[in-house]
């Protein structure tokens, strides 16, 4: 099904739609409810407390802000923080930081959704007359279990999810359609449980309970999944999300309600290392409800995969992380792979499991990051409402007010989880310093970039051209430059040509790589600035396309014969039977960093990260997707500050002593 037709509404698309979107979210009833009672007493005020916070912290957050509000800001349906930048980076030039922060964030817990997802599924194993005393959880046995599920899932990502993926929708519409049913059976057995709709419940909680208010860290995991809601837009569009939406929440609510119901009808005092969500089951329906929990987290997981893949390439295409290896298992659009970014993500998660052992663990050490990546958002929201869509200052402050008030709530309520999640700032300030290091020595290097007017340098390619004393370097010559004005180029471009070994070429080609703020534009325009010799090409490409220029030459290049933009006949590689030329070099120049530089203490640090950072990325030459054999990379000094004064003193020959 093409991605144009999933946008509409239709049976297909909402389908479609449960199995890419709402896998997070939609798990989350398997460890919430658990999540507040922990070893509490079971009362009449925590559980409707509990309810009442988990239903309005679902209306505020994930209705209101996401499906309403933040949905709107869609980058040509296109969703994700990054998306959300694009649309607002121009108004003021520090919101690549929230940007980062909010990317980060929500990547490094996603570490913990796969083995606290999984993990809460295959502990529902230990209700199961005879496995009580097998599948224990935090033994050996429950970890390798879930390791195994997990391992598996991140070997499979290399192959893409085309065939199974069809799949993910049905089965996601039966895990729904069996959580509202099995909740609401238990709403009949005790309906007074829907007095809980009333908010004075959840303020009651809060401010009455001892400790009250620190249970919104629990709460809030009720809706983790809101962030990689918004994230995943591109796939499904806008209205399938929100119209399936409001047959998940549906089933959400009936299935919290409905554990609520069976706390205060069961007669337990306490849940005693039970699940309220298993418990609300009958026996025989046990076994059954495992795997389609288990088979429900492992979609969820693997949207959150996907998630992070798009995360990362779009974070790539931006200049917010070094380049990497990029691939594309099937021909579904927007479906990547990227495998160092799959192998960590596997290497976090089996290490939360083996550190926390067991789902009740991690649920203490969960969310905090994801509050972080709401507040980002709602910081980015604030500038989209303000300059985009040019709000009233009225609304744009009221719903300032709510978000704010809601999540700053949430982010004090989860700060004490960060006792418990030491280790996980290890890899989230990781994220934070590597994209801040790459934007930052980016903007500081490209100040130092210089250009020089490219019209007075014509004649002397040309002449070059045609100077048949000097060996023909290639008939088709390709520099990528950065310039943005087609009458500028590089100095250091014009350096490579004509100083040392000056390099004669029958044509000239300068490709310009433009990214917009669309997500999938593939477009390019031809100048020929000194016909059939000097060409300039601008390639306009989406921030989620990959840059393989060489492929898209070679289109050029045909496009140019078969519609004649250029001439030249077979010095373009042209024939009779129109074949293109393989006679194409390509230079790219990389820097290095030189150490006739005299930094501040702040950019030497920025620059020698960046550097220390880029030998572990993927080459320009890769990552332009070029290939091995048409390249040459050329190595220049990076000189930034150079070196102003050299304390170097003279001193005459007779007084230097000799050595032989």
């Amino acid at each position: 099904m093409q991605t144009n037709q999933l946008k509409k509404v239709t049976a297909a698309g909402l389908l479609v739609t449960l199995g890419i979107i709402f896998g997070d979210i939609g798990t989350s009833p398997l460890y919430v409810f658990s999540s507040i009672i922990g070893n509490r007493p079971i009362t009449k005020e925590l559980v409707y407390g509990g309810i009442s916070c988990v239903f309005w912290t679902l209306t505020l957050q994930t209705t209101f802000k996401y499906i309403l509000l933040t949905l709107q800001a869609d980058n040509r349906g296109e969703g994700g923080i990054f998306s959300l930048y694009a649309l607002v980076w121009r108004y003021r030039h520090w919101l690549y930081f929230p940007a980062i922060l909010g990317a980060a964030t929500l990547l490094a817990d996603g570490i913990i959704t796969p083995p606290i997802s999984v993990a809460s599924a295959i502990e529902g194993l230990n209700g199961v007359h005879g496995l009580e005393n097998i599948i224990v959880p935090g033994n050996a046995l429950t970890i390798g279990i879930v390791i195994g599920i997990i391992t598996l899932l991140f070997f499979f990502q290399q192959f893409g999810t085309k065939v199974v993926g069809s799949a993910f929708g049905p089965i996601m519409f039966l895990w729904f359609s069996m959580i509202m049913f099995w909740g609401i059976i238990q709403i009949f057995h005790f309906p007074n449980i829907l007095a809980a709709f009333n908010p004075y419940y959840a303020i009651e909680l809060l401010v009455k309970y001892p400790n009250g208010f620190w249970l919104l860290g629990a709460v809030f995991l009720c809706t983790t999944g809101a962030e990689a809601l918004y994230s995943d837009l591109g796939h499904c569009g806008k209205k399938n999300i929100q119209v399936s939406w409001i047959f998940v929440k549906v089933a959400l609510v009936a299935n919290y309600f409905g554990q609520a119901a069976w706390l205060l009808h069961s007669g337990k005092t306490t849940l005693g290392g039970l699940n309220p969500f298993y418990e609300i089951m009958p026996h025989w329906f046990l076994i059954p409800a495992i795997v389609i929990a288990t088979l429900a987290t492992i979609i969820a997981s693997q949207a959150l995969i996907s998630g992070s893949f798009t995360l990362i390439s779009e974070a790539v295409s931006m200049n917010f992380w070094p380049r990497i290896t990029i691939k594309y298992p099937t021909d579904v659009r927007g479906q990547i792979y990227i495998p160092s970014i799959n192998w960590i993500l596997y290497a976090g998660c089996v290490g939360m499991m083996l550190y926390f052992k067991d789902s009740n663990s991690m649920v203490v050490a969960y969310g905090f990051s994801i509050t972080v990546a709401m507040i980002m958002t709602t910081t980015l929201m604030f500038y989209y409402m303000k300059f985009v869509k040019k709000w009233s200052p009225l609304i744009i402050a009221l719903i300032l007010v709510i978000f704010i008030s809601v999540e700053s709530s949430f982010f004090v309520a989860n700060v004490v989880k960060l006792a418990k999640r030491w280790q996980f700032l290890i890899f989230e300030i990781s994220l934070v310093f590597t994209m801040y290091v790459w934007f930052k020595a980016r903007k500081i290097s490209n100040r130092f970039l210089h250009f020089e007017n490219f019209m007075q340098h014509f004649d002397t390619l040309k002449k070059l051209s045609f100077d048949t004393s000097i060996p023909k370097y290639a008939t088709h010559l390709v520099y990528l430059t950065k310039a943005n004005n087609k009458k500028n180029i590089e100095s250091r471009i014009i350096d490579s040509i004509l100083k040392k070994r000056p390099k004669r070429a029958d044509v000239y080609w300068f490709v310009h790589i433009n990214r917009t703020d669309e997500p999938y534009t593939m477009e390019y325009t031809v100048d020929e600035m000194v016909p059939d010799k000097i060409i300039r090409v601008d390639f306009n490409l989406g921030f989620r396309v990959q840059p393989r220029v060489h492929l898209f030459f070679r289109k050029v290049l045909e496009e140019t014969m078969d519609y004649y933009d250029v001439k030249g006949g077979a010095r373009y590689g042209c024939s009779n039977t129109k074949e293109i030329s393989t006679d194409i070099r390509y230079v790219i120049i990389e820097k290095f960093l030189s150490v006739e530089n005299e930094f501040s203490s702040r950019e030497g640090f920025i620059l020698r990260s960046y550097f220390a950072i880029k030998e572990l990325a993927q080459s320009d030459k890769k990552a332009f997707g070029l290939d091995m054999s048409d390249t040459e990379i050329e190595n220049i000094p990076m000189v930034i500050a150079p070196a102003t004064s050299v304390k170097l003193q003279r001193t005459e020959l007779s007084q230097v002593p000799m050595h032989y």
